[in-house]
């Protein structure tokens, strides 16, 4: 018998093999279909069967082909036997005081011999509505010096299965499927979903994994799908500007847009991105942005950091650059993490900040922090994956 707390070695083969099988979550339906024909399925049945296979995942959330009660037994076998429908699998889950859930979740390795990365999500409930902050990526390139997340180098990429992936887990610990209630209920919202909306402002920067970002919500907005409007979708940017206009060409998503500077020299510095594309460029994109009207704002982030960009000629300066914009102002109170550079502004100087723009005619709502005794908070995320050379593969001791 394996020591206690060992996995035997016929186990390990198997949940090897079980690796080696593709998630359905995150193929997109011509994807889907192309993997039916692989496994035999003939043409003439193939859309049919990615819409049946569509809404058993989608709507009903099932976690085994053996509940898809209206595909024939034979394909459910073939199925198995080729796929699976695996989210990320939860490494642990804390729960703030004010409700905010964040989950530590474990992706599929992709360096033999080490364990998969792991990146974290969080919930965010209200009295009658919720938000998920998904991540694309694990670790982060563009080093903004408020930014926790920062801190940890890019490891990779998430594919659009990881990142569907992310409100697949959610919706199964929250209970939001037909049929299924939630493990731990405290703190939940009073609605008919438990997910109202979704926020790309985890870790990573979405323009830089584009594509899997589109494949992912392509399926979440999908009206067979998860069923989340695009307009309560919102993806935040740094400001990769040449990405901006395909994501409202193509995604058309709410956009929000990761400022916290007035001038170049300071922005710089907070999010170094901007020596690539500095404001004028980005808001001169943001000007452009397919489908902008005053009922599709964009969403204006701006850190308040004490001393540092928190004076009223700042918040001036910052409603002079958004004029001709459809916009909102999104204050985000300074959220620590250990080893921080920054404080937060004091709350009487935010509120004289957020007076300036309401008085030229901005809504500029000040972000109640959530989450902060869990470290969940706007700019706190960041989880312990390190990406391994090759060469530093080759020198590990082998089993």
């Amino acid at each position: 018998m394996a020591p206690s707390g060992s996995v035997s070695a016929d186990a390990a083969r198997q949940a090897a093999k079980a690796r080696e099988k593709p998630s359905l979550i995150g193929m997109s339906r011509q994807e889907m279909a192309a993997f039916l024909g692989e496994i035999g399925v003939p043409e003439r049945q193939r859309r049919m069967r990615v819409s049946q296979l569509w809404r058993w995942i989608y709507t009903q959330g099932v976690r085994d082909f053996d509940a898809m009660t209206n595909i024939s037994k034979a394909l459910r076998r073939d199925l198995s036997e080729a796929a699976t429908l695996e989210r990320p699998e939860i490494v642990s889950e804390q729960i703030s005081s004010d409700g905010t859930r964040k989950w530590l979740s474990r992706l599929a390795a992709t360096q033999p011999g080490l364990p998969g990365p792991e990146v974290e999500t969080v919930y965010i409930p209200d009295t009658d509505r919720a938000t998920l902050c998904i991540s694309s990526q694990v670790g982060c390139t563009l080093n903004c010096s408020f930014c926790h997340t920062g801190t940890q180098p890019l490891v990779r990429n998430l594919t659009p299965g990881e990142i569907v992936g992310q409100i697949m887990l959610a919706r199964d610990r929250l209970g939001d499927w037909p049929g299924l209630d939630a493990d731990n209920p405290t703190g939940l919202p009073e609605a008919e979903r438990m997910i109202s909306n979704i926020v790309l402002m985890g870790m990573g920067e979405p323009l830089y994994n584009f594509d899997n970002v589109k494949t992912a919500m392509d399926i979440a907005n999908d009206g067979d799908g998860l069923a989340i409007s695009k307009r309560r979708i919102t993806l935040s940017t740094s400001g990769v500007v040449p990405m901006i206009p395909r994501t409202g060409h193509e995604m058309g998503v709410m956009l929000a847009i990761s400022l916290h500077a007035v001038n170049d020299e300071l922005r710089n510095e907070l999010v170094p991105l901007n020596k690539k594309y500095p404001i004028a460029e980005l808001l001169e994109a943001c000007r452009n942005y397919p489908g902008l009207a005053n009922n599709r704002r964009i969403t204006f982030e701006y850190v308040m950091l004490k001393n540092v960009n928190d004076s009223l000629d700042e918040a001036k300066e910052l409603v002079r650059l958004l004029a001709g914009i459809p916009a909102k102002i999104n204050l985000i109170p300074f959220n620590p993490w250990p080893g921080a550079p920054y404080d937060c502004s004091e709350w009487d100087q935010i509120e004289r900040f957020a007076a300036v723009i309401q008085r030229a005619g901005y809504a500029s709502p000040v972000r109640t922090p959530r989450g902060r005794d869990i470290m969940a908070a706007c700019g706190q995320l960041k989880s312990e994956s390190k990406k391994v050379r090759a060469s530093e593969l080759r020198k590990r001791p082998t089993a």
